[in-house]
């Protein structure tokens, strides 16, 4: 009984993952810009980016500027 709750425990904390928190930087957002004049999918620049879409979509909304654009 007591090896069980020892494998639940660890699997529970070995699923958690840490938020990593990057500054954009000025070539961060000069890239945003580009994506968002030639209708990049948001899906597609959070992959190139390495940052989620949520955290792209704040960022464009804080700079005024248009993402997730339907084709």
């Amino acid at each position: 009984m007591e090896e069980l709750k020892v494998v639940k425990k660890a699997k529970k904390t070995a699923t958690k993952k840490k938020a990593v928190r990057r500054e954009y930087t000025k070539a961060d957002v000069k890239e945003l810009r580009a994506h968002s004049k030639a209708k990049t999918p948001v899906a597609k620049i959070a992959e190139l980016t390495k940052r989620s879409e949520g955290s792209l979509r704040q960022k464009a909304i804080k700079l005024g500027i248009r993402l997730g654009h339907q084709r």
